[in-house]
C-alpha cells in the first residue's frame, strides 16, 4: 500500500509540475506578445497583424485556463482579450507608407529594428502553428521586411550625411554603399527602393567626385613641396 500511495503521490507531483511549466510558458507568451502590442504604437501596422498578436494572447490564455482553471482572474482576462480582438477584426483599416518614422536617436533605431525582427519571428512562428492562413502571412511578413529594410537605409543615409558634414568623406562613401547594398538586396523593387537607390547613387557619385578631387589636390601639393624642397637644394648658394 505504502509502495502504491508513493507512486500515485509522485504522479500527482509529475502532472503539477508539468501544469506549472505550461502555466508559466503561456504567462510568458502572453507578456511577449502585450510587450510587442504595446511597441505598434511607435511602429504602423496592419490591423491584420495586431489582430493575429492579440489571437496568439486569446490562444494562450484559453490554453492556461484549461491547464489550470483555477488560475486568478483567468476567465475575466480571456473575455477582455477577447473583447480587444473583437474590436480589432471589425477595424481593417489599411496602411500607407507615408506613416513611416524613423526615431531619433541611434538607441531607439537600435531597438526598432529589434522589435520588427521579433514581431517577424512571432508572426512566423503563428504561421508554423497554422494559424494564420499562407495569403496573410506573405503580406504581413513582406511588410515587416519592407520595414526593417526602410529603417537600414534610412539610418545609413542619415549616418552618411552626418559623416558629409564632418567632411569625412570616406565614412560617408562607406554608409551610402552599405544602403545601396541592402536595397539591391530585394528581389522586387518598390517605388520607395527604386527612387532611394537613385539618391544614393547620385550621392555617391557626388562623393566619390570630391574624394577625386581631393586626392589631385593632395598630389599637386606635395608634388609642389617636393618640388621646392629639390630647388632649394640645388639651388645657387648666394655668397654673403
Amino acid at each position: 500500500m505504502a509502495i502504491i500511495v508513493n507512486a500515485v503521490q509522485q504522479h500527482r507531483n509529475k502532472v503539477e509540475s508539468e501544469k506549472r511549466v505550461e502555466v508559466a510558458k503561456q504567462k510568458n507568451v502572453v507578456d511577449e506578445t502585450e510587450e510587442i502590442l504595446l511597441a505598434t504604437e511607435h511602429i504602423t501596422v496592419s490591423q491584420q497583424l495586431k489582430f493575429i498578436f492579440q489571437q496568439r494572447i486569446v490562444n494562450a490564455l484559453k490554453i492556461i485556463a484549461q491547464v489550470n482553471p483555477g488560475v486568478m482572474d483567468i476567465n475575466s482576462r480571456i473575455e477582455s482579450a477577447g473583447n480587444k480582438l473583437k474590436e480589432l477584426s471589425a477595424n481593417q483599416e489599411p496602411i500607407s507608407a507615408d506613416t513611416f518614422s524613423l526615431p531619433n536617436s541611434d538607441k531607439q533605431v537600435v531597438a526598432y529594428i529589434k522589435c520588427v525582427k521579433k514581431m517577424r519571428g512571432l508572426l512566423r512562428s503563428e504561421y508554423t502553428k497554422g494559424r494564420v492562413d499562407s495569403s496573410a502571412f506573405m503580406v504581413e511578413d513582406k511588410y515587416l521586411e519592407r520595414l526593417q529594410l526602410r529603417a537600414n537605409v534610412e539610418t545609413l543615409m542619415r549616418r552618411g550625411e552626418s559623416s558629409m558634414q564632418a567632411q569625412q568623406l570616406g565614412s560617408a562613401r562607406q554608409c551610402i554603399e552599405k544602403a545601396i547594398t541592402a536595397l539591391d538586396s530585394q528581389s522586387q523593387p518598390d517605388d520607395y527602393i527604386i527612387q532611394r537607390k537613385q539618391e544614393l547613387e547620385l550621392q555617391l557619385k557626388q562623393i566619390q567626385d570630391s574624394l577625386r578631387s581631393a586626392n589631385t589636390e593632395d598630389v599637386r601639393k606635395r608634388k609642389e613641396s617636393e618640388r621646392n624642397e629639390l630647388d632649394e637644394l640645388f639651388s645657387e648658394k648666394k655668397k654673403w
